[in-house]
């Protein structure tokens, strides 16, 4: 097949695949590529350094990393404070509470800077590449990825108490209010 006609494949490709929305195939792609090379670079890792890898990891490492996991993903995709990371692929829309910010993709620019922002400010995104840093930490690294797994679990449990005292006390002002 010549050049020109794969061109032509995957343009129809792409207007049969979403006819009336522009989805950046090529940048999905690209991050697709990414994540496989970072995967492979990390098993490569492990096998150079002859890493045993456990047969089933702890049910304590495997929660433990879950929390760590949504937490990060969260820092990265929705603090304000990271917002210069996301900055060049997202654009500021509004505050959306407990220092988090809510971001638009932006759209111009090329296929890959839209699919990166897309992948910044979704934390569900996120966690897939979290959470497979965390694990090949845990090989190659245990007791410091550990240790900040559990950093990131007391902040994630930090805010989880936060929010309830917030509505403890907000419960408590209500009850103040109608005696």
């Amino acid at each position: 097949m010549t050049r020109s006609g794969l061109k032509e494949r995957v343009a129809r490709l792409r207007r049969a695949y979403a006819p009336h929305e522009h989805r950046p195939l090529d940048g999905y792609l690209a991050a697709m590529g990414t994540y496989a090379a970072v995967t492979a670079s990390i098993a490569a890792l492990v096998k150079a350094t002859g890493r045993p890898v456990p047969e089933r990891p702890a049910p304590a490492d495997v929660v433990l990393l879950a929390v760590a996991t949504h937490k990060l993903s969260r820092l990265l995709s929705k603090d304000a404070v990271t917002s210069p990371l996301r900055a060049p692929f997202t654009r500021y829309e509004k505050p959306i509470g407990s220092g988090e910010v809510m971001e638009e993709v932006r759209d111009s620019g090329s296929a890959t800077r839209h699919a990166i922002g897309e992948l910044l400010s979704c934390p569900f995104c996120l966690a897939v590449w979290v959470a497979t840093g965390l694990t090949g930490g845990l090989v190659l690294a245990p007791r410091l990825t550990r240790l900040v797994a559990t950093a990131l679990t007391a902040v994630a449990a930090s805010d989880f108490l936060q929010m309830g005292y917030a509505v403890a006390q907000q419960a408590a002002e209500g009850d103040r209010h109608r005696d």
